[in-house]
């Protein structure tokens, strides 16, 4: 899982701009920020946050991705069926929920991961801890740099691509950091938000989780997609 040797953008620059961006970015969209988590409020209910633990960067001593509890606005509901189980995401996915996802507004609040150091502006979007355990040694080197807000695989399609066209983009940008690189993703970032593209796959509400599309397509066998769904499961246990 070894990765090419980092200039010197990435070694002593990209951290300092992303906590004095987010910084910035936190203090001018602070009415947006505060707007937003009334009318999640009002709209949707308590908590008007959610939070949710993701893989990050791979801690050189252990080897292992550090996990961290990645910020968002709620979008769904936590309606549940007879049982107490969450109704499945399309059916708790409400009409303000898709305009929060669809604008972007949702991501608002990870301004605080990066600030905390968690994530960057730019770089993989971190994925859930059930995705990672289904990727391969190489697909998973994506972690040797800090999760973005937005990233490569974001401006080339977002959750409209492939599992394969996304995870291929995350590697592409992990071995090609630049701040020529960096500007031009955080300028298509923002004409994508608005324009709204690429937010969801054709059809459904929210992405395909990697396991389920690997189980689909017979990449997986059953055997092989339980054993990883409970090593995820033992993974968050853990934390």
């Amino acid at each position: 899982m070894a990765k090419q040797k980092r200039g010197l953008y990435e070694r002593y620059l990209k951290r300092p701009l992303d906590l004095v961006l987010a910084s910035c970015a936190a203090v001018v969209l602070s009415p947006v920020i505060g707007i937003t988590a009334v009318l999640v409020k009002s709209r949707i209910g308590s908590p008007v946050l959610f939070f949710q633990e993701r893989p990050g960067l791979i801690d050189p001593k252990t080897g292992k991705e550090r996990i961290f509890r990645l910020y968002k606005f709620r979008s769904m509901t936590n309606e549940r069926d007879a049982n107490g189980d969450l109704l499945p995401d399309e059916d708790r996915m409400t009409k303000f929920g898709k305009t929060l996802r669809s604008t972007s507004l949702d991501e608002l609040p990870e301004l605080i991961n990066i600030i905390k150091g968690d994530m960057s502006l730019i770089g993989p979007r971190p994925q859930l801890v059930r995705d990672m355990v289904f990727m391969t040694p190489e697909e998973r080197r994506r972690h040797t740099v800090r999760p973005g807000l937005s990233g490569l695989a974001q401006v080339r399609g977002r959750n409209s691509l492939s599992w394969e066209g996304r995870l291929a983009a995350d590697l592409e940008y992990v071995d090609n950091i630049t701040f020529a690189g960096d500007v031009s993703i955080i300028a298509q970032t923002v004409l994508k938000v608005f324009k709204r593209e690429g937010i969801s796959e054709e059809g459904i509400s929210t992405s395909t989780d990697l396991g389920d599309y690997l189980l689909a397509s017979g990449r997986v066998s059953r055997e092989e997609y339980d054993r990883l769904q409970a090593e995820a499961k033992d993974i968050l246990a853990s934390l």
